[in-house]
């Protein structure tokens, strides 16, 4: 079997691409595609958990989505730069996995690392296709790159029915227990805070707008193409 992908996932952090397309990938891997996610960091720098339970967590949660790939580049946490080794870095995992489509976080978000994961994602993608860039390794197109919604609610383009897969979206963030619920000795943060709820009311709402229970939404930079439109 090929190690090709059809769809890797960055995010800057274990926990971003649940966050915002857990129900989505969910439901691309129960329909036999092959679904990845890089995380930049090992969130380092959160005020609760360690590197070690951080890890244990996104390996649960991926089992959870039936991932066939997770890694994680090591990047530090609150260091992401448009460096040429940190660019690299991604550039590579895109020519390694070789996936079909890509996902970034929105561009816009309170945490600016989300923002810097966008923007070196979209250079990645970029960059990937050029010869001359890192000439050892073969270079890759990307068919398309797509935009997903972390803290921040904006209007999507797009919008996936996840009403059959929402289930199995909330149980991969329970996964990281660390981060979405209170224990003795945490520290509050405004995702252990009821941001679990708020994530249900916001694809519940995403769903409301599309006529479904739950949908996650999108966002493209370039046009995207439709072939043929329903019939009524």
């Amino acid at each position: 079997m090929s190690d090709q992908l059809d769809i890797l996932v960055f995010g800057a952090h274990p926990d971003d691409a649940e966050i915002g397309m857990g129900a989505t990938i969910y439901k691309h891997t129960k329909a036999g595609y092959r679904v990845g996610i890089c995380d930049l960091t090992y969130a380092e720098m959160s005020s609760n958990g360690t590197v070690d339970t951080r890890v244990a967590e996104a390996e649960e949660a991926g089992r959870l989505l039936g991932l066939s790939e997770r890694s994680n580049l090591g990047l530090p946490d609150r260091g992401l730069r448009l460096e040429t080794n940190q660019l690299g870095a991604i550039v590579k995992e895109i020519r390694r996995l070789r996936p079909r489509i890509v996902f970034a976080p929105y561009w816009q978000d309170r945490h600016p690392d989300h923002v810097m994961c966008s923007r070196m994602t979209e250079e990645a993608v970029f960059n990937a296709k050029l010869r001359k860039m890192l000439p050892d390794m073969e270079p890759h197109v990307v068919e398309h790159l797509y935009f997903y919604f972390i803290n921040d609610i904006f209007e999507p383009q797009i919008v996936m029915d996840v009403s059959a897969e929402h289930e199995r979206k909330m149980s991969a963030l329970q996964a990281y227990n660390t981060q979405f619920f209170t224990d003795s000795g945490m520290v509050a943060t405004p995702i252990n805070q009821g941001f679990l709820d708020g994530i249900i009311a916001r694809d519940r709402s995403a769903g409301h707008k599309a006529g479904v229970q739950f949908a996650e939404g999108f966002v493209a930079k370039r046009p995207f193409m439709i072939e043929l439109f329903p019939s009524s």
